[in-house]
């Protein structure tokens, strides 16, 4: 029996309370994520660019002469710019709203690319072909979990390889991050004390499992399985 498994119906009602009381934390977390996320790109994000074209059109009736008015122009642009892409920044972290606009495939695809661009890793993603159906709550599981792998792989993996699998059947999805690198057990355990916890949790409260192990190839392998629900 594991350790964790309930001895008697109390500590099962107990287990099942507090399963539910973190499936509700986490749903409003994920919605506060998303309102902040969308008040950066409503408020802050339109102003940043209603400024950007108030400074163009300030600087083309600049004159040529003397020249320190347009090079301090040009600075304020370039600062500008690197708060836009800030701005932006933090919005994606906060909600990638490209799962909730142009789904699960897209919002995959790119993060996939963008971790081996950024990681300098060869980072490959199989997907179904159609655009899996599923609620937003699965949705979110399954982005954070690959989020979660991906940061996992970068802090610790050493590895220059990573696969991403998406597979849809009839009854479940399941996820899974592959790389080539040290293995688990090469690293400090408390390095990451709550990153896999959270997301296998989340898994939990739907239903789901979640597993880190050892691949006998070589590497870790990150596997998440979610039961299918109608979708939202």
């Amino acid at each position: 029996m594991s350790e964790f498994a309930p001895e008697n119906h109390d500590d099962a009602a107990r287990v099942a309370e507090l399963s539910a009381l973190l499936g509700h934390v986490n749903t409003c977390w994920d919605n506060e994520r998303r309102a902040m996320a969308r008040q950066l790109h409503d408020s802050v994000g339109s102003s940043l660019t209603a400024l950007t074209m108030h400074l163009g059109l300030l600087t083309a009736k600049l004159p040529e002469e003397p020249p320190a008015l347009r090079e301090r122009a040009a600075q304020m642009k370039n600062l500008l710019h690197t708060i836009i892409e800030n701005n932006r920044g933090m919005q994606h972290k906060l909600w990638n709203d490209k799962l909730e606009f142009l789904g699960i495939k897209v919002a995959f695809s790119e993060l996939v690319l963008q971790f081996g661009e950024k990681y300098r890793v060869t980072a490959r993603y199989s997907l179904p072909e159609d655009e899996p159906a599923c609620s937003r709550e699965h949705g979110v599981a399954l982005l954070f979990t690959l989020e979660e792998g991906l940061r996992n792989v970068a802090a610790h993996a050493n590895a220059t390889e990573v696969d991403v699998i998406l597979d849809d059947n009839e009854d479940e999805m399941m996820l899974t991050v592959r790389d080539n690198g040290c293995g688990p057990g090469t690293t400090d355990p408390a390095a990451d004390k709550f990153g896999l916890r959270l997301v296998r949790e989340r898994a939990r409260h739907l239903g789901g499992t979640l597993d880190l192990k050892a691949h006998p190839d070589g590497g870790c392998v990150l596997t998440l399985i979610l039961p299918k629900t109608p979708a939202a």
